[in-house]
């Protein structure tokens, strides 16, 4: 696929972020956290990838309008001096120079809302527990034009092209995966240059008793014992792979897993755009699909939630239908 300009700025931001990321964890032991309002982690990595992205990004287009998951407004506090500082030095191996405020500006570029015809939504660090604990995350990059998602940019920094590493082992380099609407999938080592890009694709051949399904290290993330139901109800003899992120997409894009449940936890919780638009984009492009449980597409015009959506179902269609059947009888 021909990379645009415009698609090849965005690889170059998530590569970069994926360089700042795996910088951070090498000094994890030293790694300073604090609590949002939902008391999910935030750490300097979070903050250091959304201003590296947005940096990149306004170097090469402009003016351009983010919807990203953090906020600079905790660092602006005087008793967070010291992280602001934190972030910035994790910044300047990317941007040397860059001054603290001008990363906390950057950050903040992420505070649009999602009411533009055409934005980019970012989740700097989506697996923010599975960085926490040295397995796998996610930074995703994605274009959303018109409510549908355009364009799609995937860093998985510590999973590897090598389908024989366990998931909790990371990769030293890393794989990126990206796409565009109607462009197809594809991958390339999140070091290595565009021209090095591979297509992707699921696998449609396996038998239904040999399926692997993806499913969330965290319990309450994914109901885990209705996935459980689900492979007993199919057949399934295969142990599920369990890893964190937006990772999910790419091993079912890539063939590497089969199916990739989402289970809603609760009646009332809504998925964020920012969790799921890179890499269920990925996953179509590589020929899967990807619905919510009860089948619908997944919507993306209605703000930073996918309020008219519940859970997500992504696998080979011809096994796609017997999932929601699975999952109606629950």
């Amino acid at each position: 696929m021909p990379v645009s300009s415009t698609l090849a700025i965005a690889i170059s931001a998530v590569a970069e972020a994926c360089a700042v990321t795996r910088a951070v964890q090498t000094e994890l032991q030293h790694l300073k956290t604090l609590t949002k309002d939902d008391f999910s982690p935030v750490t300097v990595a979070d903050f250091a990838a959304q201003a590296v992205v947005c940096l990149r990004l306004a170097k090469g287009l402009g003016h351009f309008a983010l919807v990203g998951e953090e906020s600079a407004s905790d660092l602006r506090e005087t008793s967070r001096s010291s992280m602001a500082a934190a972030v910035t030095d994790a910044v300047r191996a990317i941007w040397p120079g860059v001054s603290v405020a001008e990363v906390l500006d950057a950050i903040d570029y992420g505070n649009h809302d999602a009411t533009a015809r055409s934005y980019w939504t970012l989740d700097p660090v989506d697996g923010t527990k599975g960085f926490l604990r040295g397995g796998q995350y996610a930074v995703s990059l994605a274009l959303i034009d018109d409510g549908a998602v355009v364009a799609g940019v995937l860093g998985c920094p510590n999973l590897g092209e090598n389908f024989l590493r366990p998931f909790d082992q990371p990769d030293p380099e890393g794989t990126l995966f990206y796409a565009t609407a109607g462009g197809g999938a594809f991958s390339l080592a999140a070091t290595a240059a565009v021209t090095t890009a591979r297509q992707i694709q699921i696998v449609t051949d396996r038998p239904q008793r040999a399926l692997r399904m993806c499913e969330s290290v965290e319990s309450g993330h994914s109901r885990l014992d209705s996935a459980y139901q689900i492979r007993q109800d199919l057949g399934v003899t295969v142990a599920p792979a369990r890893l964190d992120s937006q990772c999910k997409y790419a091993v079912v894009a890539r063939g590497q897993a089969d199916v990739y449940l989402r289970l809603p936890t609760r009646s009332d919780y809504v998925e964020k755009i920012w969790d799921h638009a890179a890499g269920a984009l990925i996953a179509t492009e590589a020929g899967a699909r990807v619905t919510d449980i009860d089948g619908r597409a997944l919507d993306f015009s209605h703000g930073t939630g996918l309020s008219a959506n519940r859970g997500i179902v992504c696998a080979d269609p011809a096994i796609h239908p017997r999932l929601l059947e699975a999952i109606a009888a629950l």
